[in-house]
């Protein structure tokens, strides 16, 4: 399977748990996160604080956070064919910390 390598140019937090991020493809993705913070890693970022301490990984090219939290570059430029999946499994994890 061919992966696209993509680098994050910019991004800009445009609401609580929503990033607009840009790539070097020139596209754009606007990212409501919250459906998907769940789990050990990502369920820290409902900390809004924390989750608005977002920055770009200077070697990854991703959007990255200070718990180590971060997602595929790909995956964030081709959000809407994962949102669905990612909110699920999120929703799983959830599930099984009750």
């Amino acid at each position: 399977m061919y992966h696209q390598l993509y680098k994050v140019t910019e991004f800009q937090i445009v609401d609580e748990y929503t990033i607009r991020v840009s790539f070097d493809d020139g596209s754009t993705q606007t990212i409501n996160f919250e459906p998907v913070l769940q789990g050990e890693l990502w369920g820290q970022l409902c900390d809004l604080a924390l989750f608005n301490e977002v920055a770009i990984d200077p070697i990854a090219r991703t959007l990255s956070w200070p718990n180590g939290a971060d997602f595929d570059p790909e995956t964030l430029r081709n959000w809407p064919d994962y949102a669905e999946e990612l909110a699920e499994r999120a929703a799983q994890w959830a599930e099984a910390v009750m």
